[in-house]
């Protein structure tokens, strides 16, 4: 009972710390964070060029910044943004993590000889401050170009406990969470093609 309760208190008091955080003042100057690319294990080549289009998400993701979800309600984590919109930042980082995996090769830049695309659907990137964790949630599918055809599709998510409501500590966490997800897209197409 003692643990339940204490688990109760220390979320009260996070949220509480995330109320005030929000409160402050909008006119205060934006520190911009970045994510990192992941270094998957090194893969064997792919057979065939695959193309990583822009990801898609719902508008209030698709920002440069960094989203608060408390129960149905969506704020603002104040004095933070990224270096661009998500969907963009998110993709130019998914691109470093294959090629650090060395699959530069397979990475087709655009042109019309792609054999497959990545279609990447950010559902979630958020603080959950209900839970007080970073979560980060991507469908993604390997779709041929030739026939249209989804060759194989699947969800990504990760959770990752945010011990403290400052935005060092949030970003730190969303990192950590998308690093997860990437890595596992790498895997998967990897394994896929």
């Amino acid at each position: 009972m003692a643990a339940s309760g204490a688990g109760v208190f220390i979320r009260g008091w996070l949220a509480a710390g995330l109320a005030l955080a929000l409160a402050a003042c909008a006119s205060a100057p934006m520190t911009v964070f970045d994510l990192t690319p992941t270094h998957p294990a090194k893969m064997r080549p792919i057979g065939a060029q695959i193309r990583i289009d822009q990801p898609s998400a719902t508008s209030d993701l698709d920002s440069e910044r960094i989203l608060v979800r408390n129960g149905q309600e969506l704020q603002l984590l104040p004095g933070v943004r990224w270096p661009q919109q998500l969907t963009a930042l998110f993709r130019a980082r998914l691109v470093e993590s294959f090629q650090n995996a060395g699959l530069a090769r397979s990475i087709d830049g655009g042109s019309a000889s792609a054999n497959y695309a990545l279609d990447l659907d950010i559902r979630a990137f958020e603080l959950d401050a209900e839970t007080s964790q970073a979560h980060v949630e991507v469908v993604a599918k390997v779709v041929s170009l030739t026939s249209g055809r989804i060759v194989d599709v699947a969800i990504f998510s990760a959770r990752k406990p945010t011990p403290s409501t400052a935005a060092a500590s949030v970003v730190a966490s969303l990192d950590e969470a998308a690093a997860e997800v990437m890595t596992d897209i790498v895997r998967f197409v990897a394994r896929t093609l």
